[in-house]
């Protein structure tokens, strides 16, 4: 029986002829069919993928060098385009579109022979922290199927925790990485924004977005992260120098002493749960013991990220968005029309989800005449005061600590009457995209309601080595 521990061990299997590449996408094929109930994916691809395994199979027996993800199987979220495969980005207004090319991350997978078993399920747009808001349905929490996955990526993160691939792709507006990894029990790690191309991925809100990555092994996703981290001429907003290649082979010295800051605003918010506040400070205090520094900093701006965060994103969306009316891209109504208005509206209005409909609409309000000033140019002044107190942290700080979520998976539809508290799930993974610097949830912990959770950790822009560093440390691996 097939059991996956690291790409590492998977390769020596195959070198060994213990595994091939076919028994291994039929293994996953397999699981994933059995569990089907989890709705953790939109589309499988079993033809394609046993076909892929069977060349490169016969590529290794032929005796030629293999890539660096050779066999390795990989799902990707529904907002990641593969040419030739649908992506719907979870929404009806996209049902049944086929990407006509692929993203550029996807591509750097193909380059290393990586294997794609399919697409995952999300929140419409990549917009929620449950996975409620999908066209197909929820995502069930593998470890209690009574709740939520996290969101937006909720399947990605579902098919970590589930074992149905070795890694896979999500993308990061505001934690739908890392909130999801940290409800499910896995890795989540969330780049610094301009390491992965962002081209080929289904916009949100552009200056927030980055494409992330789940797994078991926090060796696994650095080596995915390094794959995918080429400067890339598609997406303009790229890292002009790539700080995560050959990331995986780097040394990083384990005897190393880190300083790391922890917001006492954070540490004492309300919203946080106490087992979690608990669980963490052994954590710390326990690294203490080992020679690490923690300063305690006031983070009095922690009440102005979320309301500073979805002013900007919605702001972004109504932009984005607003290509898809049905005759640039997306559903069309089968109703009568009588005039192109009318049109535009039928489409947009069967096409899009409520939640979405909501963020379009608030969206187009911040940037309206006589509300620009107030709401969103007031909002980039706050997100500019965070990136200047970030800069200020991190010259006298290696890292930043903080949890991931302030409690562990809800119910299915139990924060669904109240927007701002479903909100208000995002509050400690925001500042990363706010910032633009890398940040990665850790599966440490299980809570005494029987759910998995961790810690947060992040570093400085463009500083992957020193995060997968401390994450090596926390981990153990």
């Amino acid at each position: 029986m097939f059991f996956f521990q690291s790409i590492k061990q998977y390769h020596q299997d195959l070198s060994t002829q213990k595994i091939s590449c076919v028994d291994t996408v039929s293994h996953y094929l397999n699981i994933i069919a059995e569990n089907k109930n989890l709705n953790a994916f939109v589309e499988i691809f079993a033809e394609e993928a046993i076909l892929k395994a069977r060349q490169l199979d016969e590529k290794r027996k032929s005796g030629l060098p293999i890539g660096k993800l050779h066999g390795v199987v990989v799902a990707i979220k529904d907002v990641i385009c593969y040419k030739g495969h649908k992506v719907t980005a979870a929404s009806k207004i996209l049902e049944n579109f086929k990407a006509s090319y692929n993203a550029s991350c996807v591509q750097y997978l193909l380059d290393e022979e990586a294997i794609i078993i399919g697409t995952t399920n999300c929140d419409e747009f990549a917009m929620g922290s449950s996975n409620e808001n999908s066209f197909y349905g929820n995502v069930l929490n593998a470890k209690d199927n009574s709740k939520v996955p996290g969101g937006s990526s909720g399947g990605s993160a579902v098919a970590i925790q589930a074992d149905l691939c070795m890694i896979s792709l999500g993308s990061d507006t505001g934690g739908s990485v890392r909130q999801p990894a940290d409800f499910c029990g896995v890795i989540g790690l969330k780049p610094s924004y301009g390491s992965i191309s962002r081209h080929g991925l289904i916009a949100y809100a552009s200056s927030f977005d980055q494409i992330g990555i789940f797994g078991k092994n926090i060796n696994d996703v650095t080596l995915a992260l390094e794959v995918m981290s080429k400067v890339d001429d598609f997406d303009s907003t790229m890292n002009q120098q790539n700080f995560c290649d050959e990331l995986s082979t780097k040394i990083i010295d384990p005897e190393k002493k880190y300083k790391i800051a922890i917001f006492k605003d954070v540490m004492q918010h309300p919203f946080l749960d106490k087992e979690i506040k608990e669980k963490i400070f052994n954590t710390i205090a326990s690294l203490t013991e080992l020679g690490h520094e923690f300063i305690e900093l006031d983070f009095k701006e922690i009440e102005y990220v979320v309301p500073t965060y979805y002013v900007l994103t919605t702001a972004e969306a109504s932009s984005n968005l607003s290509r898809y009316d049905g005759i640039k891209f997306g559903h069309t109504t089968k109703e009568p029309v009588s005039n192109l208005n009318e049109y535009y509206i039928k489409n947009r209005t069967e096409g899009f989800g409520m939640e979405v409909k909501k963020r379009i609409l608030l969206g187009n309000f911040v940037l309206s005449s006589g509300y620009y000033d107030a709401y969103f140019q007031k909002a980039q002044q706050v997100r500019q005061m965070l990136v200047n107190k970030t800069t200020e942290i991190f010259k006298t700080c290696d890292a930043i600590l903080m949890p991931t979520s302030p409690g562990t998976a809800f119910a299915i539809g139990e924060k669904k009457k109240d927007p701002i508290e479903m909100y208000l799930a995002d509050i400690f993974t925001v500042f990363a995209n706010l910032t633009g610097i890398p940040a990665v949830a850790l599966p440490m912990y299980q809570h005494s309601n029987g759910m998995p959770f961790g810690l947060q950790i992040l570093t400085n822009r463009n500083e992957e080595k020193k995060l997968i560093s401390i994450s090596k440390l926390l981990l153990n691996q």
